[in-house]
């Protein structure tokens, strides 16, 4: 049994924000625990692999359906535990593949293995079974790691708000009322909420790095090339990529080692002729941001935004990587929009990928997209764009030609701007609205600048918006740079970390989700003001029942929460401002449940808020702070 923490330290852990910890620092409870910390404590004798794969389902089954219901496993691997068990026996006997030995890391359900179905999330491929493992599910296998299960993603992977016939919609552990990003929003959730010590995804235009924007993540679109698609049902072979997600730089660059490399079954990898495959772990340096060029790309990222919105976010990352010694200047590609219109290839593969990949497959139960329109067994918020998509009669024709032309004057033009300008990386943020209400179209991706190049961008966690929402930073590099942009990302986290663990999803207690927080005040109750409130973090409410006694009721004219005048230099500006109403004019006992935003969560934990009662005689105000469970 893993050691159990106490409330500040669940609270602590469940608001972090900081750098890797030390192995001899953290009491082994697997939120936010990383890849090196992990295998000292396997080292150190302090737990086995196969209690790292109960407490990660535990944890899966604590929020994944109850709680926040995040919703982004598909199917779970019968066979975790014996996995597990027979890398511990090799520990046990002396043998350690490797950094991966024994941790367990999560799937998109868009990755073959052998052993269990491959469904896209779709209805209509639940029961198909590949006959062997993607290249990079092998290399991960080899390397000594756990497969947890599967996870769930934009039907097919053919959206950005991973919603499916199969899986359903994900939710996103920041705020479960907004989607998860995509297509590989079931990997991005699930690595957020520590459901896994690492997780991959998939990227065709934006599918690992905007996951990882929405949820505070690392994840790297490698260059085409760098990372064999081989078992990765295609939406595009021409722009599919696979690869991680994860909460630090070091447990992406392990991941990323133990994963990309040559594949004859890819011809993408020929890059890699004549290369030696890129080594990410040997590469990190906290110094690598000084003397790099970086240029801001002003028309996504404008120097105007106000305090608490994605361009002031992603300028003040900016300006932190200046203070690091990089130089960063605005820059801009000549007639942007125009090069990147009609340069994308989904609509020319799919129909046509996804029918060649079914072939191979034996008793495959469909074999084609014509065939799952006609059984109806997708989600309708994919059906316009599948039946779109199934009209196209052939391949190779004079308008995919020419969408070819496009795409290579495009890549020129990028490849000149970072040569003129002698520039190392281009900057912008992945998404440049805040992630959108789950129902409601997401705006603002810049994923396309990557994907339609073939050139490799990085998301780095950059913050949060007001609301209490992550932004993720996006670098551009030149091809089969991948390693100088994680060494830059690698120096900013260790400079300026950003990574905060979503407080919807805590650390367990006795196995299960931890019971209400009970919130104090400050000065106690008494003297007229007695309250009772508690937070539920799982399902970000607040329970309370205030009663104001010493006061005759009609001289009662409210009772709220009001945040606290900003004490830290750097903090939006403003002075105390009402956030929620609790009770109204002669209200001397009021009680209720408030569902929390983000940032009101974020609030009572970080004790930013104080409880307000105003009367005819003035106010009584009490600071609130976590204290123990009831």
């Amino acid at each position: 049994m893993l050691p159990r923490l106490t409330l500040v330290a669940l609270l602590a852990m469940a608001s972090a924000c900081g750098p890797p910890r030390s192995a001899s620092d953290i009491d082994f409870e697997v939120v936010e625990a990383s890849i090196p910390e992990l295998q000292a404590a396997m080292a150190a004798g302090q737990f086995t692999s196969v209690q790292l794969v109960d407490s990660y389902e535990a944890r899966i089954a604590a929020y994944d359906r109850a709680g926040p219901a995040l919703n982004t496993i598909v199917r779970l691997n019968p066979f975790a535990r014996e996995q597990a068990a027979a890398l511990d026996a090799e520990r046990a006997a002396g043998t350690v593949r490797g950094p991966m030995h024994g941790i367990p890391v999560l799937m998109k359900d868009n990755y073959d293995m052998d052993w269990m179905p491959t469904t896209g999330s779709s209805l209509a491929l639940a029961g198909l079974r590949p006959v062997d493992n993607a290249f990079q599910v092998k290399r991960l296998l080899d390397a000594g790691a756990v497969i947890l299960g599967k996870t769930n993603l934009h039907e097919l992977a053919a959206g950005i708000t991973t919603i499916s016939s199969l899986g359903g919609q994900t939710r996103n552990p920041y705020d479960p009322a907004r989607n998860p990003g995509g297509s590989s929003g079931g990997t991005g959730a699930a690595v957020a909420a520590s459901f896994a010590a690492v997780a991959w995804g998939s990227d065709t235009c934006g599918s690992i790095r905007i996951p990882a924007s929405v949820h505070n993540l690392f994840g790297l679109r490698p260059t085409k090339g760098l990372s064999s698609i081989d078992g990765i049902l295609p939406l595009s072979h021409s722009q599919d990529t696979g690869g991680p997600l994860a909460r630090t730089v070091t447990d992406l660059a392990i991941a990323l080692d133990a994963s990309v490399g040559p594949d004859p079954a890819d011809p993408a990898t020929a890059i890699l002729e004549g290369r030696e495959t890129p080594n990410f772990q040997a590469a990190l340096d906290p110094a690598a941001l000084d003397g790099a060029r970086i240029g801001v790309l002003e028309a996504w990222v404008p120097e105007q935004g106000s305090a608490g919105t994605v361009t002031r976010v992603i300028r003040d990352a900016l300006g932190e990587m200046e203070a690091l010694g990089a130089t960063v200047l605005d820059v801009e590609i000549p007639d942007m929009d125009d090069l990147l219109s009609n340069t994308g290839l989904i609509d020319f593969d799919f129909k046509f990928d996804l029918m060649d990949y079914l072939a191979g497959v034996p008793n495959a139960p469909v074999a084609s997209l014509e065939e799952i329109l006609e059984a109806g067994l997708h989600h309708e918020a994919l059906d316009g764009s599948f039946r779109r998509r199934n009209e196209r009669a052939a391949r190779d024709t004079p308008e995919l030609d020419e969408t070819l032309e496009r795409r290579r004057t495009l890549t020129a033009a990028v490849v000149d701007l970072l040569t003129r300008h002698d520039l190392d990386a281009l900057a912008y943020s992945t998404m440049r609205q805040e992630v959108a209400l789950i129902g409601a179209a997401p705006t603002g991706a810049t994923c396309f600048l990557s994907a339609h190049t073939g050139l490799p961008a990085l998301t780095i966690p950059a913050g949060f918006t007001e609301r209490g929402l992550p932004v993720g930073l996006e670098l551009l590099g030149r091809s089969l740079d991948d390693v100088r942009l994680v060494a830059f990302a690698f120096a900013y986290e260790a400079a300026h970390p950003k990574r905060r663990a979503p407080l919807r999803t805590p650390p367990l207690v006795n196995g299960a989700a931890p019971p209400p927080v009970q919130i104090a005040t400050d000065p106690p109750s008494g003297d007229g003001v007695d309250a009772v409130m508690a937070v539920d973090l799982p399902t970000g409410t607040l329970s309370y029942r205030i009663t104001v006694s010493a006061t005759d009721p009609a001289d009662i004219y409210g009772v709220v929460l009001r945040r606290r005048a900003p004490e830290a230099e750097g903090e939006n500006d403003g002075g105390p401002v009402v956030v929620l109403r609790l009770g109204g004019p002669e209200e001397s006992d009021v009680d209720g449940v408030a569902d929390l935003s983000p940032r009101l969560l974020h609030d009572i934990v970080n004790g930013n808020l104080e409880l307000l009662v105003h009367t005819s005689r003035g106010f009584d105000h009490r600071g609130l702070a976590p204290g123990a469970r009831p």
